[in-house]
């Protein structure tokens, strides 16, 4: 990797700090991402966890190969939270809209209308 590489971290970051009221801090260890001073998202092993609503994130674990209970560290979290594996980070720019879903989730505790003009 050359000085002009961008890291794993580096290219998460540029996506989720771009997300209004998103802030970035490490937390046990973990890169984690925050919103109104609580956390939305993480970067954990292969991939990042996220914080949805329950139905959301069960919903996804069955719909989607790539999502897994998420499990930092190996200890088993909330049914909220799920892990997004994906081998090349610049690959998550396919998941904004849950990014931005969990945001506002955790930010006002309600999932958001879908703005049918975005």
């Amino acid at each position: 990797m050359t000085a002009n590489t961008p890291t794993r971290k580096t290219q998460i970051d540029a996506l989720l700090l771009k997300l209004p009221g998103a802030s970035a801090r490490k937390i046990n260890g973990l890169d984690a991402y925050f919103v109104s001073d609580k956390m939305f998202a993480c970067i954990s092993g292969n991939g990042i966890g996220l914080r949805l609503p329950a139905t959301t994130a069960t919903e996804l674990q069955f719909s989607r190969d790539n999502i897994f209970p998420f499990q930092p560290g190996g200890i088993a979290s909330s049914r909220e939270w799920i892990q997004i594996d994906r081998a090349d980070a610049s690959d998550y720019e396919k998941d904004l809209e849950l990014f931005k879903t969990s945001l506002a989730f955790v930010k006002t505790g309600r999932i958001p209308k879908r703005d049918s003009s975005s």
